[in-house]
């Protein structure tokens, strides 16, 4: 669609050569002789630009301009005139004239001040429309319930993005720590500084100081040049610390410092460096076990527990299980290209049903393999893994005393079963329970169920592959 240009000039002649030229460059062209119906016009109809001049009777140019720009303040306007001077050519630029051109002009001199103009506004638009897409790619409503935890959750939420405190968001994995940690950030006054994460499960220790404190050339085989941590690439945004009951005692130490003194020291450096950051962290560890264990540092602890918030897992708010299957149905169903589907009463009683240890993320790959692999408009119960359907995966059966179970029972009764289920598989136990291979391991470790759950992939290996 041809782009709208507004001619606002007293002068019959110079609005018929404005539309003769701009009409043969492809522009659609209205003209008015007089201020006031340009104003008039501008308020009633949409133009991507506006010309105007700035010597015309009853209202001038800088008057057309100030009234424009007091009711639209977006629109792009060029001032042209015969009766150039410094003084209105600053004025005419304080009022928000784009550019300011002097009679008479070059027909290439117009020709080059509209393009600019209009490519001008056409990036402030594109510019605009993507600030209003990734906000709401990170919005709240990105976390779907209706559920009274869910609404609850999104409350508190809400309400702490203005602050610049400390939030340590619990969850068991897959529940959408990061959706409410970015959406955190988004709805807050750092949201126009960038979002950094990282995962202290998916990195050992060594790489992991680096990553977060950043190293200087030398410090280190490999070090062969300077680089800058995650907290100093954050500076100005949020860091958002996942799992961070996974990090060492060492790198605890420096996290605290961060904490308290707003500074990293690189790995290999003696001079620290100031970080403006807001820091969101989370776990899906008990970390006041943690602490009476002597794993994680009870000064971190209370340093990053300033805010808590709880994420339930899915077995907990079963009512949202049908909106996250709409969800996700339309969602890969776009993404493949494929027709509408629906899921049978039966299929989502099953899906309701199912206990969901991965919960959110196990339940979105779920629905991602059925889309893809059914060929009908009707989403079956064949169309899932057979796990779901089995009776003994609907509930977490415990070893305890079911009436006052504590958490720490549950989770070894869940990774019990977990492992049982898997056949001792480690790696496929991990990637079901939501954590990496060298966390269940030490788990096991922790529940002494090492031994005892050592089949399938871990038989004829040694104790050299445990961390």
């Amino acid at each position: 669609m041809a782009e709208r240009i507004l001619v606002i000039d007293d002068e019959d002649s110079m609005c018929n050569f404005m539309e003769i030229m701009l009409g043969k460059e492809g522009y659609n062209v209205v003209t008015v002789t007089s201020g006031k119906d340009g104003v008039a016009r501008l308020r009633e109809d949409n133009f991507d630009l506006a010309i105007v001049d700035l010597n015309m009777p009853q209202l001038s140019g800088l008057d057309v301009l100030q009234e424009i720009k007091s009711f639209k303040n977006e629109q792009e306007i060029i001032v042209i005139t015969a009766f150039a001077s410094v003084d209105t050519a600053i004025e005419a630029m304080k009022l928000g004239a784009a550019d300011y051109i002097t009679k008479p002009f070059k027909v290439d001199e117009i020709k080059l001040a509209i393009e600019k103009s209009i490519n001008r506004k056409s990036l402030i638009q594109e510019n605009v429309a993507l600030k209003k897409q990734l906000q709401g790619d990170n919005s709240f409503d990105n976390f779907i319930g209706t559920s009274e935890s869910v609404v609850t959750l999104k409350k508190l939420a809400r309400r702490i993005a203005s602050s610049d405190s400390t939030v340590l968001i619990r969850g068991e994995s897959g529940t959408g720590k990061d959706v409410i940690a970015r959406a955190i950030h988004h709805h807050s006054p750092r949201c126009g500084g960038p979002f950094v994460s990282i995962n202290c499960a998916a990195l050992p220790e060594t790489l992991l100081e680096s990553e977060l404190f950043g190293h200087r050339k030398g410090s280190f085989t490999g070090a062969i040049k300077d680089k800058d941590g995650l907290f100093k690439v954050a500076s100005g945004g949020t860091f958002f610390l996942d799992e961070v009951g996974n990090t060492s005692l060492a790198i605890q130490v420096k996290l605290l410092r961060v904490l308290e003194e707003r500074q990293v020291t690189p790995v290999g450096g003696t001079k620290p460096i100031e970080v403006d950051v807001r820091l969101i962290a989370a776990t899906n560890a008990d970390l006041e076990q943690e602490v009476k264990g002597g794993r994680f540092r009870a000064d971190l602890f209370y340093r990053l527990n300033v805010i808590p918030i709880y994420i339930p897992p899915l077995r907990e708010r079963k009512e949202d299980t049908a909106l996250l299957v709409d969800h996700f149905t339309e969602k890969f169903r776009r993404k493949m290209n494929a027709p509408r589907k629906k899921l049978s009463p039966e299929a989502l009683r099953v899906l309701t049903n199912y206990s969901w240890p991965g919960n959110v993320r196990e339940l979105e790959n779920t629905i991602e393999r059925a889309i893809l692999l059914n060929r009908s408009d009707t989403i079956e119960p064949c169309d899932f893994p057979e796990k779901l359907s089995q009776p003994k995966a609907a509930s977490v059966v415990t070893e305890t005393d079911p009436a006052t179970p504590t958490l720490e029972s549950i989770e070894k009764a869940y990774i019990h079963y977990v492992m049982a289920q898997t056949e001792g598989k480690k790696s496929e136990a991990a990637r079901i329970l939501g954590i990496n291979t060298s966390t269940l391991y030490r788990k096991l470790d922790k529940y002494k169920m090492a031994e005892r759950e050592g089949v399938g992939e871990s038989q004829g290996q040694t104790g050299g592959n445990r961390r």
